[in-house]
């Protein structure tokens, strides 16, 4: 039985023969040891599970006085003391076992979850690594107890042994495995199992022997200690069994046997000075050591594996798991959970990678930076042992101060340098704050324990509070006594609240539910007075602190966040009191799954008369409180991280409540009083610049409120919309006002890491109120201004203004008009933050705002395509606005009738003109194509690209609407402005790639098929802009294929004639060619390798064509080459190729 008195269930063994009187024990499901069918059935309620509905009153099953006797000696001294007992109860206290098959359990893999119960001896870390709850060892163990695996089980004294036999399989036979246990008040002390399962947690066989003997006691065989049956034996009888057990072992047992027979014969010898002989079955000494079995070396092998994994193949959540069972050891009163833990942090502390992240400068990962976490906030509750002994406290904290000293330590705020108040450091109560006061020595993770040495437990106000339920302010208070009760006589707790609430972490991780439960009453009326004395002090200052709108009140300590959690762990002691029993439940359940936590309402043990809450709204209050405490944003990425975690941690615990009318009050009290604490909430009306944001905890609060007080909801979540650190410029406020906070703040301004995942929950806090909101033009509006005034992130505009449309827009009923409104007006927004601005998904909201529009109506559309300079560049205005707004799409989808259609129209081609003539290079085009169907604004358009083109415009751009001008029907505009565009183009000698060849190309049909005399005006602009032989010679041959003038132009006529390149104006193109040639092939011969001699030889047989053209061609070609030869005739390779080729 665990230390410190507290009673646990136990099951008795098998029948004894003496008349025994009943007696009654309350339990939900008791399971009588004496063939009742709890006991021998082997399910659920052999095990003390309770299957009643909640709120049913537990049935009393009558139990033996002698079980009751044996129980009551079990828990008080060991089976060696029993020696002046009555022979059946010394005899039944021999077989006492763990209470419940839940003790041999594996316990949860969340830290937070030791309270679900679980023996020190097992947990997750095998099973897990398995795959899921199918392969714990637990489950491996309850499926061979089913299965009738377990045999020849068979008890003597404190030692029980069985065979467990694992089934064939397709690929390996079956094995029998031999399993022995050895056990001392309720706890298991030693295991064997041939199987030789090396992990720190028992393996299924062992699980299967320990269920089969609690499950069915009445078929366990059961002797008395060895000792008591070789002390019923004569000297006969004695000889007999010792030869009979040498024969049945001689091989093993028969060097040992003559070796201790020398030594009995020996008068001298050492095993004759001592008095008794040892019994493995007799159970330990009263000074023995009472802990469950605990493999150290495995212990520190499965860390150093896990840590080894750098946080891969759930190495984290294994290792969680093993400081989750340090939790269950300590609340089991085990002396294994200090030793353990020892030896996980030495495990911790020779991590070689904390030598390489202090050397490379580097911080550690946010995995590994939280199990650092848990691993001082764990040695916190062991150094605030309520029942631990001077001497292990003094061990203790020399090993803590060890690990401390070394450099490779890990400091409690990461990486940088700004600290936190020492646990022991009550809040300031005064303002001489100096920023030398604020500079603190080095902080590990191990300091706050070991300033843990300066706490204990003997102030006499602090033992009563712990001890009693009805502890009230005495009738005739001393002065001194007056600070430690309310005004309702309930008791204080002033210490610092950090370090309360480790007190109530300690309580409650060392098996002291009841004190924890009391401490943190006490904590949170001491709360509850600071907060109506915040308010008190808000009231005097309003006035003033509205005038200025910022202040300097804040608290360097934010209790969200904190390396104790002291939120979290007064919600957990008081969410555990209400926690409905779910005992048995790792037994009935296979699936991989949590059950969600059922609460129910318990009324808070106290001695005020007049007092109705409960528990559960404790732990509402107490949540909403921390939460909404104003607190400094802290510095560093690890400690801000920290904060929205933690944050987030909390309210997935209060989503767990299913609020009734009781926590709904406490809520709106709460939310009432957090709006009106002034500087002092997170959510009152002026907060300090840096202060924590508030909208995830709003957005719950919300969500929460909504349905019971809408306005209160609202009011609440507006308030909380607001990010001062964007809004404000820095200020110096009023300092001249000292109360529990910190009221003097460094001038700093620190990175706030976390900004972009602030920025984003302000946007889904906006997004929850706009789709609350749906319908309810008032309340959207408000939020729209809201939402323009506090949120800086065009992106996160552009999202809310996306949510807003997809809810106002389903696609399984009719539109909402007031929420498409406001999806407009947050697009607007957008398009004027990011007009001038650079943003990769500009033309995405563009195109975005357009369909919204469209959704509104014909008017949204007339309303951006006027005020286009506002939203839009020329470009974004003429490609995609105006384009879209006058589309076939968008006409049948409005339904648009004619003069609709034409205001449209009217409007595109007017914003067109306007684009075009402030951006003519990108919007002449798009000028034209939305003009076209109006005849003057299509000819303005056309003047404004003429004028546009001697200016700034690329040949390509001219080219381009050249091309359309054709299309259009324009051939003569078009060739003018190919013209134009020739003018700009400029093709050297080697460009015989370059895009505008294409371009030419056309320009020089076009003008050959408008007539010689287009040609005739475009063939000198060619040869000015053009030398690329290649490029004239095809231009060249084109020109002389067909006859000029083929346009099909009315009023011109063809001759049908080919032209000569001897005449006007192809001789020109003609000579212009050959001179190409003649100087591009010097400069290719300047600088020619020998691979490129094939190539060069090919270039001048296409150089040789052009000229042959004219009548005296051949002459010019060979006096060409003849030039070659005397120029280059140190070339001879191939000068060669050249006379074999050419002659």
């Amino acid at each position: 039985m665990a230390e410190g008195g507290e009673r646990e269930e136990l099951l008795s063994p098998s029948p004894v023969s003496p008349a025994k009187r009943l007696c009654s024990w309350p339990s939900p499901q008791a399971h009588h040891p004496r063939g009742s069918p709890g006991a021998a059935s082997g399910g659920v309620g052999g095990d003390g599970g309770s299957c009643q509905a909640p709120g049913a009153r537990p049935h009393l099953q009558p139990e033996y006085l002698l079980d009751c006797a044996a129980k009551t000696v079990l828990g008080l001294q060991s089976p060696k003391t029993g020696s002046g007992l009555g022979g059946d109860v010394f005899q039944v206290s021999w077989i006492w076992l763990p209470a419940r098959s839940r003790e041999l359990a594996p316990t949860k893999s969340s830290p937070g979850a030791a309270a679900a119960g679980a023996s020190p001896g097992l947990g997750t870390a095998a099973g897990a690594a398995g795959g899921g709850a199918e392969g714990l060892p637990f489950r491996r163990g309850i499926r061979l107890l089913d299965s009738g695996s377990v045999e020849n089980v068979l008890q003597v004294g404190f030692h029980l042994s069985g065979t467990v036999t694992e089934a064939a399989t397709t690929s390996e036979p079956a094995v029998t495995y031999k399993v022995a246990i050895s056990f001392d008040r309720c706890k298991i002390t030693s295991v064997t199992c041939g199987c030789g399962n090396k992990d720190i947690f028992y393996c299924a066989h062992v699980v299967a022997l320990s269920l089969y003997r609690i499950r069915k006691p009445d078929q366990v065989k059961l002797r008395l200690p060895i000792s008591e049956t070789l002390f019923q034996m004569n000297r006969d009888q004695l000889q007999k069994f010792i030869q009979y057990l040498i024969t049945a072992h001689h091989t093993e047992v028969l060097p040992t046997a003559q070796k201790l027979a020398d030594e009995i014969l020996s008068s001298n010898s050492e095993i004759n000075q001592v008095n008794g002989a040892p019994d493995p079955t007799a159970g330990a000494s009263i000074d023995d050591e009472n802990c469950w079995h605990l493999d150290e070396e495995q212990v520190k092998e499965q860390v150093k594996l896990f840590l080894s994994q750098g946080g891969y193949y759930g190495s984290g959540k294994q290792l969680n798991s093993m400081f989750a069972k340090v939790r269950e050891m300590l609340r089991m009163r085990d002396s294994n959970g200090a030793r353990m833990l020892t030896l996980i942090t030495e495990q911790f502390m020779a991590d070689p990678r904390l030598t390489l992240w202090r050397q490379q400068g580097t911080s550690m990962t946010d995995k590994c930076r939280q199990l650092w976490d848990e691993l001082g906030a764990l040695w916190v509750c062991i150094i605030l042992n309520p029942h631990c002994k001077l001497e292990e406290k003094s061990c203790w904290l020399q090993q803590l101060q060890k690990w401390n000293d070394l450099d490779v330590c890990p400091l409690e705020d990461g990486n940088y340098g700004h600290e936190l108040p020492n646990i022991t450091n009550a809040l300031p109560q005064n303002a001489s704050h100096s920023p030398d006061s604020l500079s603190r020595p080095r902080r590990t993770v191990f300091t706050r324990a070991i300033e843990g040495r300066e706490l204990h437990w003997q102030d006499s106000h602090l033992q009563r509070i712990i001890s009693s339920d009805i502890y009230t302010a005495p009738a005739c208070q001393q002065e001194s006594e007056r600070l430690l009760f309310n005004s309702q006589g309930q008791p204080l707790w002033l210490e610092h609240v950090p370090t309360a609430c480790a007190r109530v972490d300690a309580l409650r991780s060392h098996g002291y539910p009841k004190e924890a439960l009391r401490l943190t009453v006490a904590i949170i009326n001491t709360l509850r007075l600071q907060q109506q004395r915040q308010l008190e002090i808000y009231k005097h200052q309003k006035k003033e602190l509205l005038q200025r709108g910022t202040t300097t009140i804040t608290n360097l300590e934010g209790w969200v966040g904190h390396p104790l959690d002291p939120i979290g762990c007064l919600f957990l002691t008081l969410t555990e009191a209400c926690r409905l029993n779910d005992d048995g439940y790792l037994e009935v359940s296979d699936m991989n799954e949590s059950r969600p936590p059922v609460y129910q309402h318990v009324p808070v043990a106290t001695g005020c008369p007049n007092s109705h809450e409960s528990y559960l709204s404790l732990a509402l209050e107490v949540a909403l409180m921390g939460m909404g405490q104003q607190r400094v944003m802290p510095e560093g990425l690890y400690a801000q991280d920290k904060v929205c975690r933690n944050e987030e941690q909390l309210l997935s615990r209060l989503q767990e409540l299913q609020l009734d009318d009781e926590l709904v009050q406490t809520l709106q009290k709460q939310c009432i009083l957090l709006l009106e604490g002034g500087p002092f909430s997170g959510l009152g009306e002026v907060i300090h610049r840096e202060s924590v944001p508030m909208h995830t905890f709003a957005k719950y609060l919300f969500s929460a409120l909504l349905p019971h007080d809408p306005d209160l909801s609202y009011k609440l979540a507006l308030r909380a919309m607001r990010l001062p650190v964007l809004e404000n410029s820095t200020s110096t406020g009023d300092t001249s006002h000292p109360h529990h906070m910190v009221s003097v703040v460094p001038s700093r301004y620190p990175r706030w890491f976390t900004l972009g995942h602030l920025e984003s929950q302000q946007c889904e806090l906006a997004s929850t109120m706009l789709t609350a909101a749906k319908g309810d033009t008032l309340r959207l509006r408000t939020i729209l201004e809201a939402i323009q005034k506090h949120i800086h992130s065009s992106s996160l505009i552009f999202k809310l203004a996306q949510d807003a449309f997809k809810i106002a827009t389903p696609t399984d009923s009719s539109t909402d008009s007031t929420l498409l409104n406001v999806a407009l007006e947050l697009g607007l927004q957008v398009m004027r933050m990011t007009l001038s601005t650079l943003n990769w998904r500009r033309r995405e909201m563009v195109r975005w705002l357009v369909t919204c529009a469209t959704e509104v109506g014909v008017r949204a559309l007339v309303s951006i395509l006027q005020s286009w300079y506002t939203l839009f560049t020329p470009t974004e205005a003429t490609s995609i606005v105006a384009a879209t707004a006058v589309s076939h799409t968008t006409i049948l989808r409005l339904s648009l009738d004619y003069p609709q259609r034409e205001e449209l129209a009217s409007c595109a081609r007017t914003l067109a003109l306007q684009c075009a003539m402030k951006d003519p290079q990108s919007c002449a085009l798009s000028a034209l194509t939305l003009c076209e169907k109006d005849h003057i604004a299509f000819e303005a358009a056309y003047q404004i690209a003429i004028d546009a083109a001697t200016g700034g415009m690329t040949h390509s751009q001219l080219f381009t609407i050249a091309r359309y001008m054709e299309l259009r029907g324009y051939p003569l505009r078009a060739f003018k402005l190919a013209s134009l565009a020739m003018s700009h183009l400029n093709l050297a000698y080697n460009q015989d790639t370059h895009p505008a060849i294409n371009d030419v190309l056309w320009a020089c049909a076009l003008s050959h098929s408008l007539g010689k005399n287009e040609l005739a005006a475009l063939i000198p602009l060619v040869v000015k802009s053009v030398h690329c032989a290649t490029v004239l010679s095809d231009i060249l041959r084109r020109c002389t294929v067909t006859a000029p003038g083929l346009a099909g132009i009315p009023g011109r006529r063809s001759s049908g004639k080919l032209m000569s390149t001897d005449k006007a104006p192809l001789r020109q193109l003609l000579d212009a060619t050959i001179n190409a040639y003649i100087n591009t092939t010097h400069s290719r011969l300047t600088h020619i390798s020998p691979r490129h001699y094939g190539e060069f030889i090919e270039f001048l047989s296409k150089a040789r064509e052009t000229f042959l053209l004219p009548q005296d061609g051949h002459l010019q070609f060979a006096q060409f080459i003849d030039n070659l030869k005397q120029i280059y005739k140190g070339k001879k390779k191939l000068m060669l190729l050249v006379r074999e080729r050419f002659g």
